[in-house]
């Protein structure tokens, strides 16, 4: 089953429910009318949209046409954003990024950091810097939307909370990175608004491609139509999502409607720019800049630039994207005169 959600002037937008093939979607108002609300009710939900979803993908009606240009992020405001950190090669490599690593990488135990959720960015939003100097980075993640968990669930607890799958752009504002971990409080200004795609699935509507608690599908990357990456999201993962799901709930209970990030998508490789038709390539431009400082001894890739294009979409064995594409352009805040 796949959902998302439509704008309709209000903040948390119109669920609807997506044909198969992506191409065509139907209002589930009758249902529930945002897609929190069917989080909230969804043991009577859930079956009731996936009927919907039947009659829809059968042709017993027409729908409309889904239109990814007029979708919100499929929650537009959560309870709450957790981003883990899931792929220790991220870690290692960004580590030597001066304020991204305390004392040593946690390998036993995943990093989690509680961000923003009040505005979740829409997948064609602009991202909007304040300045142009930030070093302002993408970090192209998965994504979970899972129901309720209770403090310190078990392994099995954890799985079973998944509801929803998509992928997400966790922006990052490297030059602020040291000041949020210096002031002893963690991230804070370092990480704006965080940008999720325009469809969410549900496990089994992956197939294969959700086994093990995590997503084996490649996540593309690309700059101003370069390619940056296509690390595939089930390799060398070292916490994989009911572990990252478990480590939040080890002090506290979560809502339903908790959102659960994967942290930035990483294989293990020494490759550089350009990458390769068949490489693997980078999901965040700090892992690239660190490899190229390694090789080259100074970073050739420059951060993101107001003017830029970014595009991130993970790609199944036929090359369709199921949970559609982030689609964006970096902006300069606009000052009043």
């Amino acid at each position: 089953m796949k959902l998302a959600t439509l704008r309709n002037g209000r903040p948390d937008g119109q669920l609807v429910v997506v044909s198969a093939d992506g191409q065509r979607c139907v209002a589930a108002g009758r249902i529930a009318p945002h897609m929190q609300a069917a989080l909230d009710d969804w043991d009577n939900a859930a079956p009731q949209l996936a009927a919907l979803a039947s009659e829809l993908n059968a042709g017993a009606i027409a729908g409309q046409v889904f239109e990814a240009s007029q979708a919100l992020a499929p929650l537009p405001r959560a309870y709450q954003w957790i981003d883990g950190s899931g792929y220790m090669s991220h870690l290692e490599r960004v580590r030597t990024l001066r304020g991204s690593k305390d004392a040593e990488l946690q390998s036993t135990r995943p990093l989690l950091y509680q961000g923003g959720s009040d505005t979740l960015l829409a997948p064609t939003a602009a991202i909007v810097v304040p300045e142009n100097d930030l070093a302002l980075d993408f970090e192209a993640e998965i994504a979970v939307i899972i129901g309720p968990v209770p403090m310190q669930p078990s392994r099995e607890q954890a799985a079973a909370a998944i509801r929803l799958v998509t992928i997400c752009n966790d922006v990052s504002l490297r030059r602020l990175v040291a000041e949020d971990l210096q002031g002893g409080f963690g991230f804070f200004h370092a990480k704006p608004s965080t940008s999720f795609g325009p469809v969410a699935l549900t496990p089994d509507a992956l197939g294969d491609a959700w086994r093990d608690n995590r997503l084996h599908l490649p996540l593309r990357v690309e700059v101003n139509g370069n390619l940056i990456g296509q690390p595939n999201a089930g390799r060398d993962v070292q916490f994989d999502f009911a572990d990252l799901i478990m480590e939040a709930a080890r002090t506290r209970s979560l809502a339903g409607g908790t959102i659960v990030g994967s942290g930035t998508v990483s294989n293990r490789h020494d490759e550089t720019l350009p990458t390769k038709r068949d490489g693997i390539g980078f999901a965040c431009l700090a892992e690239l800049r660190t490899v190229e400082k390694t090789k080259f001894g100074r970073a050739r890739t420059p951060f993101l630039q107001p003017g830029d294009s970014l595009r991130i979409a993970a790609i199944d064995g036929a090359g369709r994207a199921p949970f559609g594409e982030i689609n964006q352009q970096v902006a300069l805040l606009d000052r009043p005169a």
